[in-house]
């Protein structure tokens, strides 16, 4: 009798399947690396980057860029009268303003003049930001489609007002990997006690890449990261048996399933194992001295406070945290705007211009890019009544001023023109996509060629538009 074994060739479903746990076998060992992923996705061609990482200073609410950056002396000589229709153009409004009767144009209640060597041109409530006027390089023209904030801010982070797209700093890690092993490449802030319209975390989200591309918050007290600390009774020891035993477990399921989700888990567990040790001491500014306190202001004592934000940001790109992302909130002046905005910019001028000089100081600003601003701008024209005392603006998407510093970026310039009436770009407009596309190339990726397949086509950041604004670049 033939007792022999017969031998079946496999079918395509089965060498699929163990073709993909070889992969998963791959995927995880490279997980499992303590060396940080720095290799560039193979379609995204690599420029020679000038920048290493992004400091965005995002100012939730929409600044008024009239009464910070943008000086129109002639809305102060025609202040109070109606904006013209030929400058209007139809154009659609909010719904705030939209039925009001009378659109009275509203000059600036404060002072400008042009600070350093490049002249560039500030408002009185930002004396601090003045001193670094020669860093900086204040974009007048940028313009957007949205003009209401859930789609404005959604819009500047994911280059989509729909809700569902990766974030810019998942982007990134996604492109980039990380170059701190330690620590989440893309860390998320919020200053604490704000009012405004409300930050959800899709803002910092992954949208369709894998999770662990999508940005980590950090919190003030003595537990920066949710559920990271270990359970009373549970030490240390007992937590890394407790993920070797997992991550067998985890080995067996991708042996027979290659399910990414499993390998996501793998990195996301022993990443959270690793910022046990890492969070406490990047968090620590028990070593900072005293000048460093003088420098962001008394403010940056205080954890979860703008100016302790910024001075954390600074510690976090020391230790190679790729995107670190500042939301700040309570930019909407719809009224009350004299004292909403001093109090503004008192909370968060000094700390912005520290960090800028804190960075060069170091040799860091070098290559790190610094972005400060918000989703849109602010009217010409006053929303409510304009009264001796008081007044406040609308949204405006059409023209709204942003600055930049350090990464590869002119400094002391100013870019792009508005009209004398501050409505409309009149040179050198600069699409949130042109944004996207610029920042993305000073950090050497080619924004055409960084995509993600999903749902049967190939995304990007920049969707189908963006033109790198080479200008801006040094």
């Amino acid at each position: 009798m033939n007792t022999s074994v017969k031998h079946f060739p496999p079918n395509r479903r089965s060498w699929l399947k163990s073709f993909a746990a070889g992969l998963g076998s791959f995927a995880l060992a490279d997980l499992m690396n303590p060396h940080p992923a720095n290799a560039l996705l193979p379609g995204a061609v690599q420029q020679e980057p000038r920048a290493r990482r992004i400091i965005w200073l995002f100012q939730s609410g929409g600044p008024s860029q009239l009464d910070l950056f943008d000086h129109k002396p002639l809305l102060n000589t025609r202040h109070g009268t109606q904006l013209p229709a030929e400058v209007r153009m139809g154009q659609r409004l909010t719904a705030m303003s939209g039925n009001q009767s009378s659109l009275p144009l509203a000059g600036s209640p404060f002072k400008f003049r042009p600070h350093g060597d490049s002249g560039n041109v500030m408002c009185e409530l930002l004396p601090h930001t003045a001193e670094v006027a020669d860093e900086l390089c204040i974009i007048r023209s940028m313009q957007t489609e949205a003009i209401n904030h859930g789609p404005g801010v959604t819009y500047m982070q994911t280059g989509s007002q729909f809700p569902g797209r990766p974030s810019m700093g998942a982007w990134l890690d996604y492109g980039l990997g990380s170059e701190n092993n330690e620590l989440p490449s893309f860390v998320v802030m919020v200053t604490k006690g704000k009012g405004g319209q409300p930050l959800l975390s899709r803002l910092w989200g992954s949208g369709f890449l894998p999770s662990r591309h999508q940005g980590v918050r950090f919190r003030s007290g003595d537990d920066p990261v949710l559920y990271l600390g270990n359970p009373s009774g549970i030490d240390a020891a007992s937590k890394r048996s407790m993920l070797d035993a997992l991550q067998q477990l985890h080995k067996l399921k991708l042996t027979a399933s290659a399910d990414p989700l499993i390998e996501t888990r793998i990195a996301q567990h022993e990443l959270a194992f690793r910022m046990q040790q890492s969070i406490p001491e990047a968090t620590d500014v028990s070593s900072e001295s005293d000048h460093i306190f003088d420098l962001y202001g008394e403010d940056a004592r205080n954890p979860g406070s703008y100016a302790a934000n910024c001075l954390m940001a600074r510690r976090l790109a020391e230790r190679g945290v790729r995107f670190i992302q500042l939301y700040h909130p309570g930019w909407d002046q719809h009224g009350g705007l004299r004292d909403g905005l001093t109090g503004q910019c008192r909370q968060t001028d000094q700390a912005s211009a520290a960090l800028v000089m804190d960075l060069k100081q170091r040799g860091l600003l070098d290559d790190t890019l610094v972005i400060w601003g918000g989703e849109f701008g602010r009217t010409n024209y006053c929303q409510g009544k304009l009264t001796a005392t008081s007044f406040g603006r609308d949204h405006h998407p059409r023209c709204f001023s942003i600055w930049m510093a350090g990464g590869g970026i002119k400094p002391g310039m100013t870019y792009g023109v508005t009209d004398p009436w501050g409505y409309s770009v009149a040179e050198n407009g600069v699409h949130i996509h042109d944004l996207h596309a610029t920042v993305l190339q000073l950090m050497g990726i080619d924004h055409e060629r960084l995509t993600f397949r999903y749902q049967g086509r190939r995304f990007r950041l920049t969707d189908v538009h963006g033109n790198i604004v080479n200008d801006l670049m040094a």
